[in-house]
């Protein structure tokens, strides 16, 4: 089957033009630029005209907590119900976390996820195989392409997944073949500061989520991120920072281009849009880790998205029932489901400000090329994933149409299984018009099933 999608404004490495995209099948056949006046005759019964609408690639998260490991009963979110709210998103690839259960951290459990994912994933998707202190061997002798990444966690998760052994990480750093992607909380700061704010706070009114930030602070980022960069340094590894929070920790980072880095970082849209003076209203609503910090953190974390020091955007989408988060702070899970407006959440720095100003500038074209390069480009760049993340002949169909139009987030929108948002009642300006995943034209009550990413 042949599709066209005509007159669009292409979003595509680095350049903003008007044009039409044929799509043949699963894959992208024509690229085709200043295309107003061109003879589509042959496709009219599948052509579609996106005149005044974004076309760009369909978003890549490289990580979400989809809390579906097979064996979890009645867990916040699923394969099934995650997937569909990225698709609502306008997310057609995702990298799925370890730390479910059971644990991706063996092969068996790599190979459960990906059988529950063929089965029930409405997009693409690719799983990170988690490191112990007791699984090094087995990374080391995996196949590199059969897993996204390598997650690391330096700070505490589920089960036994803090590796805290120097010689295992020595081991793992210096005979890795694959991307490191590490969670950086130094957790002797995080324990000594939980400890001392328990005895303190703990049963009382002051016991409230804007602790957070304290308890996971600064200190905890810094440290555990400068050790991280240290030892990758040391053994010349390929090592991803995830979900920067402080503005401390880009003076650790390099700002060359793409492919000449092998320490890289990612930020996630909740800690460019929330800071702490949000805790009042939003308490654990947004109690992530790490925490949301202040907002010089905030302004410090766009200004790197701009200058390079970031390089990929991704949600760390970890829905949790609403009642879970309304406990007492130090017993509130942390986490956030995001992944339905992620897209949005970015689009709001170049449509909310055009739609003040009335204008469609070159500065609000040169935001949108890089919030695609974050989240589309660098991400299947980085990650090694084939054929998906740009507009380019031969490439898998995964794109997203965006119109500009202004709408609430309301609770009967939102399609997670945990059924809240932080940003419910905020008013956003874009809206996901229309997904194909694989040259699919999909949404999120249809049932196309997702392919594995090939990395």
């Amino acid at each position: 089957m042949k599709t066209i999608i005509k007159n669009a404004t292409i979003v595509n490495e680095g350049r903003t033009f008007t044009g039409t995209v044929v799509i043949e099948g699963e894959r992208i056949a024509k690229v085709i630029e200043n295309s107003e006046n061109s003879d589509f005759s042959e496709y009219s019964e599948n052509a579609i005209d996106a005149t005044g609408l974004l076309l760009l690639p369909g978003v890549i998260d490289t990580h979400v907590h989809f809390r579906d490991g097979g064996r979890s009963e009645n867990p916040a979110g699923t394969f099934e119900s995650e997937s569909r709210a990225a698709i609502a998103g306008g997310v057609t690839s995702v990298v799925d976390m370890p730390n479910t259960n059971p644990q991706t951290t063996t092969l068996e459990a790599l190979e459960q996820k990906e059988a529950l994912a063929a089965r029930v994933s409405a997009v693409n998707y690719g799983f990170m195989l988690g490191a112990t202190n007791d699984n090094v061997d087995m990374l080391l002798a995996t196949d590199p392409s059969r897993y996204a990444a390598i997650k690391l966690f330096l700070g505490s998760s589920t089960g036994n997944m803090l590796v805290n052994d120097p010689a295992v990480l020595d081991r793992l750093f210096e005979h890795s073949h694959k991307l490191i992607v590490a969670h950086c909380e130094d957790e002797r700061v995080i324990q000594a500061n939980l400890h001392n704010f328990k005895l303190e706070y703990q049963g009382t009114a002051g016991e409230t989520a804007a602790l957070h930030p304290k308890v996971r602070n600064t200190e905890a980022c810094y440290l555990s991120t400068y050790h991280a960069i240290e030892r990758a340094r040391k053994y010349g590894t390929r090592l991803h920072i995830a979900h920067l929070s402080t503005a401390t920790e880009l003076d650790l980072l390099s700002n060359f281009d793409l492919d000449k880095k092998h320490i890289t970082a990612e930020v996630t849209p909740n800690h460019l849009w929330f800071d702490d003076r949000d805790y009042p209203t939003l308490g654990n609503l947004i109690k992530c880790n790490p925490a949301i910090k202040s907002n010089d953190d905030r302004l410090a974390l766009w200004a790197a998205l701009y200058d390079g020091l970031i390089d990929t955007i991704a949600t760390d989408h970890a829905p949790h029932p609403l009642e879970a988060k309304q406990r007492p702070y130090f017993d509130a899970p942390s986490g956030i489901p995001s992944i339905q407006h992620s897209l949005q959440m970015m689009l709001e720095a170049v449509f909310s400000k055009a739609s003040a100003e009335g204008t469609d500038s070159a500065e609000h074209s040169d935001l949108l090329a890089m919030i695609v390069s974050k989240m589309c480009h660098n991400p299947a760049t980085l990650f090694g994933i084939k054929e998906r993340g740009f507009i380019r002949p031969g490439y898998y169909a995964d794109l997203v149409l965006v119109e500009p139009a202004e709408f609430t987030v309301t609770r009967e929108s939102l399609r997670y299984r945990c059924g809240w948002s932080p940003i419910e009642g905020q008013t956003l300006h874009t809206r996901v018009k229309q997904v194909f995943i694989n040259g699919q034209p999909t949404d999120p009550d249809n049932a196309i099933i997702g392919k594995p990413l090939e990395f």
